[in-house]
């Protein structure tokens, strides 16, 4: 397991821009990937800090690409196709918060790191017909703004990030959460169907 996710890794950075840009569609659809494209962005800024301008927008192109996709999922189906990637007791106070500040909760979702939560913010917006247009406006401002904030944050400490990364304790760090990665993303797909076929068996 150990060599896979490192493997794994070592791929997405050799990629560079497509490597964000496929982890973003992944973390912002249907898998668990929280700070996946945080740590890449770090990883390659550190390498190549003059191409920071072209990393934080191609990561969150990335992000736009996944949640059109779990909007198309979705939108179509309304509140039942929210029971599908939440759980039907934040419904209620999901679609509170959206009816409340939709834009407001969106950019927070956008910004802020895990544990607040994205993809089910963002699937209450299109379950309640949130407008694409405003919905992936701020998305996309917002994601810029964070992906540039941690862009700069390696560009200044980079050589610390460096001297740090070549720890043991740092490899460990990145191994254990790409672990987690995986492990998230399987429970989340297989959470996913199971609400998928209970939602259709209560219809």
């Amino acid at each position: 397991m150990h060599a896979f996710v490192n493997h794994l890794f070592l791929l997405l950075a050799h990629l560079g821009v497509w490597g964000l840009l496929i982890l973003g569609v992944l973390d912002s659809s249907f898998l668990f990937m929280p700070l996946g494209n945080d740590l890449l962005i770090v990883g390659l800024t550190t390498q190549h800090p003059n191409r920071l301008w072209m990393y934080a927008p191609v990561a969150a192109a990335g992000s736009l690409l996944g949640c059109f996709l779990l909007d198309l999922l979705v939108r179509k189906e309304g509140e039942e196709g929210l029971k599908k990637i939440t759980d039907a007791k934040r419904v209620d106070y999901l679609k509170k918060k959206i009816g409340e500040r939709a834009a407001f909760s969106l950019a927070l979702a956008s910004l802020a790191p895990p544990p607040f939560p994205f993809t089910p913010i963002v699937a209450a917006a299109s379950a309640f017909e949130y407008p694409r247009f405003k919905m992936f406006t701020v998305i996309g401002i917002s994601r810029i703004v964070r992906f540039t904030l941690v862009g700069l944050l390696a560009v200044f400490f980079g050589k610390r990030i460096l001297s740090v990364a070549k720890s043991p304790v740092f490899e460990g760090v990145v191994i254990g959460i790409l672990v987690l990665f995986i492990i998230g993303s399987v429970f989340s797909v297989m959470k996913w169907l199971k609400r998928g076929k209970r939602a259709q068996a209560n219809a």
